[in-house]
């Protein structure tokens, strides 16, 4: 300094140039600032005081800090109204207050975090303080991002995040930093997922090829003149605006002494008191300002206030995708003056996902998910609706899949702990990509997963056993009830007994020969004749008895037509019928028990159903009584499969997905099942992801097209086909065609003449038996009274024979009646003489 100074170039932190800038300007040196970031860390403005006096003796070398202008420009160009920003430690917040301002203006909800030193330190702790859904809201977060750090911490940061599995595929963060290199844009795109946004500070190469090594009338160094040699990719900016600084200060002393207009240079010296300011530091100054050199950082001047306002950002990107090694392009620049320069617009992940293995998580559920074939020593092979609808979608994006089923065999719950089990678990803690199934979609399974849109409706129903066909031996006397049956044999004794009463109080005039006797007995049997349509003996000659046995002919007409009527229905069409026909029947009843698995999304939905304090329904809040007696540990199962077996061998009911019992009651060998539900469809079945998986948008978009060509009811035809062997909603198993009527359909009949046939048999047993008995106590009685009868019918017999005949018909008549039927033997008696 004793032999003198041309000017100050300091490449030092703000407090250091503030002191640099105060000397400069009292001893009117030049002072060249370059300002240095910490360890790589993005420039915050140092704020120096500057005056418009002419005793301003400081420029600054680098640009103006832009990172307010560049970041607030790219987060609006992608729509984010929602990131964090992580910051390090050697980084002063306040340089960017003025993003934070606007953003906050604007309606963006912001959120700041620091970075330690120890970032697995931090990363530890994140997992110990938080509970499960303050860290999947962080998770959330965490999809955009904006880091302000450097190189070496930000690899660090992001090789944690993504080892801890913080972040998804579908994250998107931007690293913003001058400082950074390609080498460390190649190292940073290697450790991260998801998509990246590199926002960095580049210099613009002169169109002119043969200019790059000079500068005014200086060489460059060789080194630095080739862009791909290392060493030039790996220096600092700094480094670069230090050379091209003493570029320009070697231009201002060439043009000084062309222009013979040099002073003696600046004298400091610690030991003089009386120093004073160099006289040609204005002129040098002025020099310095008005010159300008097209160095390594491009165009280096100055514009009146004593910056240099040439800067330029480059905007670097990836796609979405988990592949190593992917490419990075550019996708603009920005500048001051114009702006942004190209198309920031944020892609959604691509159709083609060739080469790309994704790990499913399943539970088997049938007709879902099956297993079809299980070869000792080889890979479980699966089949279903879902595998076909899986299928479908790797047909078409060109993905690949690992598939295994859930550890507990469950769909998954939350747990005391907050943590979910099963195949949601799965998801949660990243040990599968898709979880698919017989799944639903629900609220608190979307608030830690992602699902696409359903791909097929869900409902409510329940599986119920067919009420068994029991055969009815005496199905001959259904069409009329037992009271029924009761009073028409009490009529038939009523009306027997009330002829043979109507014959006793005015006896029938019967005629010669008649053997017919108007005895209780023959009353009874002709009553009985009558009403089986068989006719009888019994005189009715009487008025009142005619008007009697009319009322009875009239009786039996009526209720033989209507007994015939009914018999024919009785035989053909089978009347068993279920009174359970809806889930309203299901809930009004308690002679069979129900329940579902226990802790499934159909155990929650009943249970919010019924418990709704604010819109509680009374069909939910009945099935919700009997579910969960007990705790639910007495009408419930643990599993869909124990439910079925359940109803198949028990007095039981099992409500479950409707899609799943619908299949079993079509599949079942014996037909023995049917099912009711709900026709309203409030939910459905969708794939499950990763939170902020990238591929929920690309399969939503696949499933609806399978839906709207029609070929999603391919698959579900299928597995449900419409014209299946079993009836789903009839409660007995009836006959499509009509066919003859078997032999049990009259057994009773058979078995009613059988009865008839014995009884008659014992009867005619004891007659025999009671005859031979009364024989032999009187036999002379017996055999005289057989003899004069058989005298009489033959002297009865020959009387018309006689042509000597002169008695009147009419006088035999009179005299037959008055004297009896023996007197009249005896006048016959003569008349047999020849």
């Amino acid at each position: 300094m004793n032999q003198g100074i041309l000017a100050l170039v300091s490449s030092i932190g703000c407090t250091s140039a503030g002191s640099l800038q105060s000397l400069a300007d009292a001893m009117h040196i030049p002072h060249l600032f370059i300002q240095r970031s910490t360890a790589g860390t993005p420039r915050s403005g140092c704020g120096l005081t500057r005056s418009n006096r002419n005793d301003d003796y400081t420029l600054s070398v680098r640009p103006p800090v832009y990172l307010n202008d560049v970041i607030l420009r790219v987060v609006t160009e992608y729509a984010w109204q929602k990131f964090i920003i992580f910051y390090d430690s050697e980084y002063d917040i306040r340089g960017i207050q003025e993003f934070l301002d606007k953003v906050s203006q604007q309606g963006m909800d912001v959120a700041l975090q620091k970075v330690e030193n120890n970032i697995n330190k931090m990363i530890t702790t994140l997992f110990d303080t938080m509970r499960i859904e303050e860290l999947n809201r962080y998770r959330d977060t965490l999809r955009r991002a904006i880091l302000v750090m450097n190189p070496a911490t930000a690899k660090s940061f992001i090789t944690e995040v993504v080892e801890t599995n913080l972040v998804a595929f579908d994250c998107h963060w931007i690293i913003i930093n001058e400082e950074i290199n390609d080498v460390d844009v190649q190292e940073l795109v290697r450790r991260s997922i998801g998509r990246l946004t590199i926002i960095r500070q580049t210099f613009p190469v002169p169109q002119n090829i043969s200019q790059r090594c000079f500068r005014g009338n200086h060489r460059i160094s060789s080194t630095l003149c080739d862009p791909k040699d290392p060493f030039a990719q790996n220096m600092e900016i700094s480094n670069l605006y230090i050379y091209d600084t003493v570029l320009l200060l070697a231009n201002a002393f060439h043009k000084k002494l062309e222009d013979r207009k040099w002073h003696s240079m600046a004298s400091l010296s610690c030991i003089r008191k009386n120093s004073k300011p160099w006289q040609g530091g204005r002129s040098m100054l002025e020099t310095i300002k008005k010159g300008g050199v097209s160095g390594l950082t491009g165009e280096l001047e100055f514009g009146e206030n004593g910056g240099n306002p040439n800067v330029h950002f480059e905007i670097l990107g990836t796609n979405y995708g988990e592949e190593l090694g992917r490419g990075v392009r550019k996708l603009g620049c920005w500048n001051p003056v114009t702006g942004l320069n190209g198309s920031l617009t944020d892609k959604k992940l691509e159709n083609n996902m060739r080469g790309v293995v994704l790990r499913v998580v399943t539970v088997l559920e049938e007709p879902f998910v099956m297993v079809s074939e299980n070869v000792l020593g080889k890979p479980k092979k699966y089949q279903g609706f879902s595998i076909d609808v899986l299928d479908a979608l790797s047909n078409y994006l060109g993905f690949n899949y690992e598939i295994y089923v859930a550890p507990d065999h469950k769909y998954g719950s939350p747990q005391e702990d907050g943590t979910w089990n099963g195949l949601v678990g799965e998801l949660v803690f990243k040990r599968a990509d898709i979880g698919i199934s017989a799944l639903t979609i629900t609220p608190d399974r979307e608030n830690v997963v992602d699902f696409t849109t359903r791909y097929m409706d869900y409902s409510v129903g329940v599986l119920l056993r067919r009420a068994e066909k029991t055969v009815d031996m005496f199905a001959c006397l259904a069409p009329f009830d037992l009271s029924l049956w009761a009073c028409i044999a009490g009529t038939v004794l009523l009306v027997g007994l009330l002829v043979y009463l109507l014959n006793w109080l005015n006896p029938p005039r019967l005629q010669m020969g008649s053997m017919t006797s108007t005895t209780l007995y023959n009353s009874m049997w002709f009553v009985y004749g009558s009403f089986v349509q068989q006719g009888g003996e019994v005189p009715y000659t009487t008025l009142a008895t005619r008007m009697m046995m009319g009322a009875w002919w009239l009786f039996a007409l009526i209720v033989i037509s209507s007994y015939t009527a009914n018999l024919a229905a009785f035989l053909t069409i089978t009347r068993i019928e279920s009174s359970i026909q809806s889930l309203q029947d299901l809930s009004k009843q308690t002679d069979i028990p129900y329940g579902t698995v226990l802790d499934s999304a159909v155990y929650e939905h009943v249970r919010m159903k019924g418990m709704n304090p604010f819109e509680r329904d009374s069909m939910y809040s009945q099935m919700w009584r009997m579910i969960n007696r007990s705790n639910g540990s007495e009408n419930n199962v643990l599993e869909s499969q124990a439910g079925i077996q359940k109803v198949k061998y028990g007095n039981y009911a099992f409500v479950w997905d409707a899609a799943v019992l619908e299949y079993v009651a079509i599949n079942d060998p014996d037909c023995s099942f049917y099912t009711i539900g709900n026709t309203v469809a409030d939910r459905g079945y969708g794939i499950a992801l990763q939170h902020g998986s990238p591929y929920r948008d690309v399969f939503s978009q696949r499933i609806l097209e399978l839906q709207q060509n029609g070929d999603m009811d391919i698959l579900k035809h299928k597995w449900w086909p419409k014209n299946g062997q079993c009836d789903l909603y009839s409660s007995v198993d009836t006959k499509q065609k009509g066919g003859a009527l078997d032999i049990k359909s009259f057994a009773g009949v058979f078995c009613i003449l059988a009865a008839g046939i014995v009884l008659s048999c014992f009867i005619a047993m004891l007659e025999t038996w009671w005859n031979k008995r009364k024989g032999s106590r009187v036999p002379s009685k017996e055999a005289s009274s057989l003899q004069n009868e058989t005298t009489t019918s033959e002297r009865r017999n020959a009387w018309p024979l006689r042509p000597c005949l002169k008695l009147g018909t009419s006088t035999w008549r009179s005299q037959a009646s008055s004297h009896g039927l023996h007197q009249s033997s005896q006048l016959a008696g003569p008349l047999d003489d020849p």
